[in-house]
């Protein structure tokens, strides 16, 4: 499977995050997985593909040709295959095509930014693909403390909360990303508009 990580690009956090971050690299990559990242070798992401590295999966990174040009992100070098696009835009619909399943791992705008593309996405029917929230720590216990309180408030249909999982559990999350299954649900059942 084809398991796309989205998370924090920078080393500024807490080493803890880096560590698990890159365990679950390396047991996904163990397990016979490829990851799809956004190429960068710093913070989650790198520690993403360390672990994909150590644990002999395959590594696609995908990055905007102006990160390199502008020194913006550090791009991990041991990629098996490196893919420049042109917009960050651009970045996001490859890396969300190839991908069979998400893995949005703790991090700050722009994981939010991704995590809602696909989130929403599904929402409207443009994929069945598995999302999984890595809830290391209670990291998003206060974004699912949110969206519960949207739910209650009415701004998002209460059965959007089956669209993903949040856990901590690494084997609950390689189970349900293994073995999920397409919801049977209509657009209008998740969206009013």
């Amino acid at each position: 499977m084809k398991i796309c990580i989205f998370g924090a690009a920078s080393n500024d956090i807490n080493p803890h995050y880096i560590d698990m971050v890159e365990r679950l690299g390396a047991e996904l990559g163990g397990a016979g997985h490829e990851l799809i990242f956004g190429a960068g070798a710093n913070g989650l992401m790198g520690a993403s593909a360390r672990g994909f590295k150590k644990g002999g999966g395959k590594i696609t990174g995908v990055i905007p040709s102006f990160f390199r040009d502008e020194s913006i992100e550090a791009i991990y070098g041991e990629c098996d295959e490196l893919i420049f696009t042109e917009s960050m835009r651009d970045r996001k619909k490859l890396m969300e095509d190839a991908s069979d399943s998400f893995i949005i791992v703790p991090g700050g705008i722009g994981t939010f930014e991704e995590f809602y593309e696909v989130l929403t996405l599904k929402q409207l029917k443009r994929h069945e693909k598995p999302i999984a929230l890595y809830n290391i720590d209670g990291y998003f216990n206060n974004l699912m403390a949110f969206m519960e309180h949207c739910t209650d408030e009415g701004f998002i249909k209460r059965g959007c909360s089956d669209l993903y999982i949040c856990t901590e559990d690494c084997d609950r999350m390689l189970e349900y990303l293994e073995h999920s299954k397409p919801l049977d649900y209509t657009l209008r059942d998740l969206k009013n508009g």
